[in-house]
This record gives C-alpha cells, sequence and structure tokens, in this order.
C-alpha cells in the first residue's frame, strides 16, 4: 500500500496545524487528490450509445433510408419497433444509475482536516496527500492514512469480511473503506485515489459489466447469420424485381425492404425487452434494483447461488440467546447487574448493543466512581457503581486471568455454539485501571450472530429449486458454519480454512469439494467463482463490501446489498434496496417466468423469419413481383405473431430454464414456417397455373 510514485515530494505537516496553503495548493497541482474514477456507473452518453449502435438498429435503419428514398413513409411503420426496443433499454439503465447513484450518496462524503491550524470540513475528493484527517466513531476513512496519535478500534468487514473489531494505535495504517467504532486519532494520508487499498482490489473494474445472456446471444446469432446473408440476397431480389416484372425503381425498392425486414426478427428484439422490462417494473415493487433487464436471464439460469455470511445470512450484528446465572446468583439479578452496567457505560461495538437491547432499562439513578470502556486489546469493559460495587463484564480468560481453568469447564459447555460473555461482581476498586483481584463470578451471556428472519426460509426455496449454494466469507470458517448449521444449510459441516491453502491448485480443488469457505481472501474468491464456472456452473455472487467485489465482477449474475459499498453496487447487475436477502426469491422467478414465456413465444417470430428468408430465395428464381411490401409485413406480424405472443408471454412459467435456447425455438418454428411456407407456394403455383393478375395472388 505504498505510495505508487517514489518522486513524490512528501510532507510531515505538524498534526496540530495540518497542510499549508503553499502545500496544499502544491498538491493540488501535481494532482494527488481522493479522487478515484476507476470503478462508477455507467455514463449516461454510453448507455444511450450501447443502444441505439446495434447490428440491429444499423440493417433497419439503412432499410428505413431506403425506403425514405423513394418517398414510401407509409412502409416505415416497421422503424416504431426499433424505436421503442432502443427507447426501453435507455430508459431502464438511465433509471438504474440514478437509483444507483442516489445509494452512494449514503456513503460519507465529507472528512474534518486540520489545514493552517484551523478544522475544516472537506468533501472526499479534496482530501490531498498528507493531509491531517480528524477521526471520531462513527467516521469512514476516506483514504488510507497512518495514525499519529490517539488510538481508536476499526471494523474493516466490508474490506475484509471479517467482523471482529481491530484495535489501531499510532503507526498503524487505517485502510480506506473500513469504519471507526470507538476511539478518535488523527492520522495522515498515506494514500489517495487509486493508490488507495481499496483501488487496489479494484484494479481493471469499469462499469456495470455486460450480462451473459443466451436470449441476446441467440438473437444477435441469428441477426448475424441474416446480416451477412441480407446483403447478397437484396442485390440480388432488388435486381430480380427490377428485370422480371413490371416493377419500376421504387416498387423493387419497396418490395426489396419488406423481403429484408421479414427476415430480421424484429418484434422478438422488442418482444424480450418489453417482457424483461415488465419484469424489472415487478421487482422494483419488492425493492429489487435491476441494472441490465438481461440479468434476469442469467439468474433464471443460475444453478450455484455463492453468499457472504454477513449481510446475506445474517445481519453483521449479534442478539442475546440466553442469560446463564452463577449457581449462587439469579438470572433476575444477573439482568439487573447488566441493566446497571449497560446504563453507565457508552460502549458503540454491537455486543454491547446486542445486551443493552436485551436488558431492561435502568430505572435507578446510578452514581459511577469509575468507567473503563471496552477495547479489543483488554477485551473487557467495567462500572464502578455507589451502592453496586464494581461489575465486570468481557471475555473469561481475560478477566480471570492466571485463575481461569476455575470457570473453563462451565464456558466449554457452551463455546461450540455461543459467542460467551462472563460477568463478574467485586466489591472492590479498580486497581490502576485493573480488574480488582476479589472478584466473584455471577453468570454469562450467550451470544450469537442475528440471523436475518427471512435466511432459513430463502435458503429453503433455494434447495428445493435445485441450487447448490456455497457461503464463501473472510470469517472463521468454523463460525461461518456453525451459521450455515442454524439456517439447515445443506453440507454446512463441509468447510474449509482457505488461508490454509497455497497453492492456485488447492484452491481449485476446494471449490468443487467444499460448502463452506472461510478466511478467503479476495482474490481468493474470485478465483473460486472462476473454478466454479469452469466446471460448467452458471454463478450468482451475493456479496456489500470492497471485499466481495472481485468475486462479483466474476460471477454470471451479481448481487449486492445496498447497504453495501458503493463499488459494489455500482458493478452488480442487481441492487437489494432494502438490503433483504429474502428479495432474491423475487427475482429468480420473475426471471424464470420472464424466459420460459420467451422462449415459448419466440418461435412465433422466428416463424415469419424463416419463411421470409425461404421465399425471398424463391423469389431469386421465379419470374414473378414479390408478394409483399413493408407495411403488410408489419400488420402481420403484429397481428399474427406480435399480439399472441405478447399475451402468451404474460402468462405465469415458474419452470427450471433447462435445454439450449436456439434449438428449442427452432425445433417449434421450423414445422410452422415450412407449412406458412408451403402454402405461399401453392398460390404462386395458382398465379402461374392460372395465368392470374399479381392483385389477384392471396398476399
Amino acid at each position: 500500500m505504498e505510495n505508487n510514485s517514489l518522486k513524490i515530494n512528501r510532507f510531515n505537516p505538524p498534526i496540530d496545524f495540518g497542510l499549508n496553503t503553499q502545500e496544499i495548493k502544491s498538491r493540488l497541482a501535481e494532482g494527488l487528490i481522493n479522487v478515484d474514477k476507476s470503478v462508477s456507473t455507467k455514463p449516461t452518453s454510453k448507455i444511450i450509445k450501447d443502444n441505439v449502435l446495434t447490428l440491429f438498429n444499423l440493417i433497419n435503419i439503412i432499410l428505413a433510408i431506403a425506403v425514405l428514398c423513394v418517398g414510401s413513409y407509409r412502409n416505415l411503420m416497421f422503424m416504431g419497433v426499433v424505436i421503442c426496443n432502443a427507447i426501453i433499454g435507455i430508459i431502464q439503465e438511465i433509471r438504474a444509475k440514478k437509483t444507483v447513484e442516489k445509494l452512494n450518496l449514503i456513503s460519507s462524503s465529507h472528512a474534518t482536516v486540520l489545514r493552517n491550524g484551523k478544522k475544516r470540513k472537506i468533501k472526499i475528493e479534496q482530501v490531498v496527500l498528507d493531509d491531517i484527517i480528524l477521526f471520531e466513531p462513527g467516521n469512514q476513512i476516506v483514504a488510507d492514512s497512518i495514525i499519529k496519535s490517539g488510538k481508536c478500534e476499526v471494523n474493516e468487514s466490508l474490506l475484509t469480511g471479517e467482523p471482529d473489531l481491530i484495535v489501531k494505535k499510532p503507526g498503524d495504517m487505517l485502510l480506506s473503506g473500513s469504519y471507526i467504532v470507538s476511539g478518535t486519532c488523527t492520522a495522515q494520508t498515506e494514500n489517495v485515489g487509486k493508490n488507495n487499498y481499496s483501488s487496489t482490489i479494484l484494479k481493471g473494474l469499469k462499469y456495470i459489466k455486460k450480462t451473459k445472456s443466451e436470449i441476446m446471444t441467440t438473437v444477435n446469432k441469428i441477426i448475424k447469420i441474416i446480416s451477412i446473408a441480407i446483403i447478397p440476397i437484396g442485390a440480388l431480389l432488388f435486381y430480380r424485381q427490377l428485370t422480371t416484372s413490371s416493377y419500376d425503381y421504387t416498387s423493387a425498392i419497396i418490395t426489396t425492404t419488406a423481403a429484408l425486414t421479414g427476415m430480421i426478427p424484429e418484434g422478438l428484439v422488442l418482444l424480450t425487452s418489453s417482457i424483461l422490462a415488465v419484469g424489472v417494473i415487478k421487482l422494483s415493487k419488492h425493492k429489487v434494483l435491476v441494472q441490465d433487464i438481461y440479468c434476469l436471464e442469467t439468474l433464471a439460469r443460475v444453478n450455484t447461488l455463492c453468499l457472504d455470511k454477513t449481510g446475506t445470512i445474517t445481519e453483521g450484528t449479534f442478539e442475546v440467546e440466553k442469560l446463564v446465572p452463577e449457581s449462587s446468583t439469579s438470572t433476575e439479578e444477573l439482568k439487573a447487574s447488566l441493566s446497571a452496567l449497560t446504563s453507565v457505560l457508552n460502549d458503540t461495538n454491537e455486543t454491547f448493543k446486542a445486551i443493552k437491547n436485551y436488558v431492561p432499562k435502568c430505572k435507578e439513578n446510578l452514581k459511577v466512581k469509575e468507567i473503563i470502556p471496552f477495547s479489543s486489546e483488554r477485551k473487557w469493559s467495567g462500572a464502578e457503581i455507589e451502592g453496586k460495587g464494581t461489575i465486570i463484564m468481557g471475555a473469561g480468560e481475560f478477566i480471570f486471568g492466571k485463575n481461569y481453568s476455575t470457570i473453563k469447564d462451565k464456558i466449554k459447555n457452551f463455546s461450540d455454539d455461543y459467542r460467551i460473555l462472563t460477568v463478574v461482581h467485586s466489591e472492590d476498586n479498580f486497581q490502576n485501571g485493573n480488574i480488582p483481584e476479589n472478584i466473584n463470578l455471577i453468570g454469562f451471556v450467550l451470544i450469537k450472530d442475528k440471523i436475518r428472519k427471512s435466511a432459513e426460509k430463502t435458503l429453503k426455496f433455494y434447495k428445493i429449486q435445485g441450487l447448490d449454494i456455497k457461503v464463501i466469507s473472510g470469517d472463521n470458517p468454523v463460525t461461518v458454519s456453525k451459521i450455515a448449521k442454524r439456517v439447515n444449510l445443506n453440507n454446512y459441516e463441509s468447510y474449509i480454512d482457505v488461508s490454509q491453502l497455497k497453492t492456485d491448485e488447492e484452491i481449485q480443488e476446494a471449490a468443487k469439494k467444499y460448502t463452506i469457505f472461510g478466511r478467503v481472501t479476495p482474490p481468493q474468491k474470485q478465483q473460486i467463482i472462476k473454478t466454479l464456472k469452469s466446471t460448467g456452473k452458471t454463478v450468482a455472487m451475493v456479496g456489500d463490501g470492497v471485499n466481495d467485489v472481485l468475486a462479483i465482477k466474476e460471477s454470471d449474475c451479481s448481487v449486492a446489498m445496498a447497504s453495501g459499498s458503493d463499488i459494489a453496487r455500482n458493478i452488480s447487475h442487481i441492487v437489494l434496496i432494502n438490503s433483504n436477502f429474502s428479495a432474491m426469491t423475487h427475482a429468480v422467478e420473475e426471471g424464470r417466468i420472464a424466459i420460459n414465456n420467451i422462449q415459448r413465444s419466440s418461435s412465433l417470430f422466428l416463424v415469419k423469419t424463416i419463411y421470409s428468408c425461404l421465399l425471398s430465395l424463391l423469389f431469386l428464381f421465379i419470374p414473378a413481383p414479390y408478394p409483399f411490401i413493408p407495411i403488410q409485413m408489419t400488420l402481420i406480424s403484429a397481428i399474427t405473431i406480435g399480439i399472441p405472443s405478447f399475451i402468451l408471454a404474460l402468462e405465469p412459467n415458474r419452470e427450471r430454464i433447462s435445454g439450449n435456447l436456439f434449438k428449442n425455438i427452432i425445433s417449434k418454428a421450423l414445422p410452422a414456417a415450412l407449412t406458412v411456407m408451403s402454402g405461399l407456394i401453392l398460390c404462386i403455383g395458382l398465379y402461374f397455373l392460372f395465368d392470374l393478375s399479381y392483385e389477384n395472388i392471396p398476399h
């Protein structure tokens, strides 16, 4: 995490003064500011470009220009489909972009710095290298910084995935993206912008990645094949119409355009966009933001779901399971002691909050003689209260020290399933900030990770749907396994500590074998996803932190929690606005409904494409005028294909997606297309047999 440029002249400003005006100007001139544009939402200009500049649109625009040149404006109706399709895509992506940008404002946007001896509150992008920043509880670390004075506890879970608080002292590095939980400190920025630790994890990430969509691939494959064939067929058909019929230049262009537009499945593109857009609208009611409409298809095909424990299965907080009093103490006495202690302490860690929420609020007017707040270093906190003595709670081994063996067996009874806090009482005072020698055990507080209420039900849904679930976490694998057991996850006992794996080959083997992965670094998460994909799995990744971003980017379908990092939200296909994991079930169902029905309806559109291609080839060899004009093809498509298929596509169908989309569609479309073609050939045969006029041909 060293600054990348070795030629930078570093400043060492006094921690009670900060940078002076000249030094700030120097940093601004050198561009050493905290701006990092490596990962952002897609610009509006790129959204419009991606939806307008497509091969599908290009072919139709060329045909429209040809029709315009001959002044046949009524035959431009087919462009309505093209325009509607582009508008749907643009509106959906811009809507998603604006929603995500609003969510990004939730993250810290200001920092308090010392400049010219005065405190100033500035935007995080105005922070420069060597700035002196003041940090308090609740502040986000906006740039990698080295502590110069003070002491604090930091939550780095968004970076590492581990929920445990880390004590930071002078000389220690504060990583951008983490949060101050307790304590205050003054720090000097060590890295800014793209050199920050969180940015180095995200090196190479750009925008929301394009979804891997079989529907899009199939349609593009059809359009690509047609685009290759359309030029020679169009040129030959135009020549044939001019030379073998009574058509003039204008009529030849119009009929040729009709033949070529009939070959392009423009209705299929619009139907796909429309149905997926309807699915997106439905999901928005469940607070699910879809950033790319085609990701619904990918999600519907997912067969392996990877989760980060925190934020998905758990809420990232704790709850008290029960109180276990010592034999000589009652539960009410233990509860009263905790009530008194929590009313006078100002700890801010999640364990303390869980206890404070569990015990009743103390109604007495307590007089405090001395308070010792919790720290990760001492592992306990306590207070000396007048009339109640000294009450202490924390880790038993730190409270009892060399006498820990006296309570070790009692704690062992619960240690496999809970985090355990020991509560003691003493009539003596603190001794220079240390625990009194004479202490009496009051009891234990059994604490566990707070499971999301819907987690077990949601995981059961995925189990029924046949999805393989894997939990990938930066936390201890044993802890993760216990949590997985509580939500009845299959194979919860199959876990591994990835930090013990030394080679890529070992990680790849583990990815295929285990269900629970603990102590996983961001690059290792990415490699696990990559390995699963290499075995033919369609993988979705659900996460919320910077540590999940590489895995999110690698997955086929990515899902982020709104409460997580803004970077995770920016690059994910789906964002759960309420950070409610259960909303994913709605996304899977809507995806399956949309894709099953699109698959069923698509064959209708390809009927027209197939018979139009065959009809165009036929009229290269027979001396007769092509029987359709563009407006007729548009109306035929709308009435006989568009409306029926759209109604058909709205029918609920939650079956699992199976088989190859292209083969499924073609197998149903080909018989119908050949039947239509047979009818047209019969009409053309009658035209020649009875020497009918062009107006008498049914068309």
